[in-house]
């Protein structure tokens, strides 16, 4: 992905760029093409114009749909509906890196449990993979579906753990084979002229719907799910013997719940933290390939 718009030559010291301070950065361990596209996201128009117009029109209209979802908590019920809603939108209205950033999510989040699991010891989880290459793959109930794999996976998971009266543990060598180092080959995608809003944009508009169209306790689920990269990292924390990649997560425990008002906003920061995690993981499995330590005090060095 073309980094053209982070051109350090056009550096002024009189005038930084904020955007491009943040893309030098390299605190947070994210792959290159997530973390272009994300900042190139924050610069843009979209972000900057459109989404604080849209913000206050999409939270009064939360507040409509929390009122009818009250009265009504099981109907209606259009899920199917929702992925074919979400699936146009996306097509029509949303930028390539947008769309890009939605779409690798599932293969970060799949891959994020795969590591788990592997390293777990002997375990029964079952979990569906979820591997989306187009847009017109997540109309087959990936949204819903990717809820309900993190609470089945940390149900199965933990409930195996307590029948063996075992907790996870670290290993002495971490299998990281199911950690992808290339990125993740995405079908193309639209680049209309109408394909502009940022992924920010994209998801404070659909959070609603997503409220709206799916029975009240799916859309608490996967509120609550969001600030579920927590349990994930003490996960990967006991696995690996550190809680170096703990200062990556900013979503706050589910066991104090967050208004579901407030979803849109977590659910960037839950792909943010998945994407530290991911990145984190592809570094350490770097490091084992190469003979190295697998030391957080030293992430890329020898």
């Amino acid at each position: 992905m073309s980094t053209a718009d982070f051109d350090l030559s056009r550096y002024d010291p009189r005038d930084p760029d904020p955007w491009l301070a943040l893309y030098l950065d390299q605190g947070l361990p994210i792959a290159p093409e997530a973390k272009t596209a994300l900042l190139r996201g924050n610069r843009s128009w979209s972000r900057r114009w459109l989404f604080p117009i849209v913000r206050p029109a999409v939270f009064a209209f939360f507040i409509l749909v929390k009122i009818l979802r009250g009265i009504s908590p099981h109907h209606p019920n259009l899920n199917g509906a929702l992925h074919r809603l979400i699936h146009w939108g996306l097509r029509n209205f949303a930028s390539p890196d947008a769309n890009m950033l939605i779409l690798r999510h599932f293969h970060v989040g799949t891959e994020l449990l795969a590591f788990i699991k592997a390293n777990a010891g002997p375990v029964e989880v079952e979990t569906m993979p979820l591997r989306p290459r187009t847009l017109k793959d997540l109309e087959d109930n990936v949204f819903l579906q990717h809820d309900l794999n993190i609470f089945n996976f940390i149900i199965q998971l933990n409930a195996s753990l307590r029948a063996q009266g075992r907790d996870l543990a670290p290993v002495e060598r971490p299998d990281f084979s199911m950690i992808s180092d290339a990125p993740f080959e995405l079908a193309p995608l639209p680049d209309g002229r109408l394909n502009f809003a940022d992924v920010q944009t994209a998801i404070e508009a659909y959070t609603p719907l997503y409220a709206l169209m799916l029975p009240r306790a799916d859309f608490v689920r996967a509120a609550q799910s969001l600030q579920l990269d927590e349990t994930i990292a003490i996960y990967i924390g006991k696995i690996l013997g550190t809680d170096y990649h703990m200062s990556f997560v900013k979503n706050g425990h589910p066991m104090v719940p967050l208004s579901t008002l407030t979803a849109g906003h977590r659910l960037m920061m839950h792909g943010l933290d998945c994407e530290a995690f991911h990145g984190w993981l592809r570094l350490l499995k770097a490091r084992q390939a190469q003979g190295l330590g697998l030391d957080p005090r030293n992430p890329i060095g020898g």
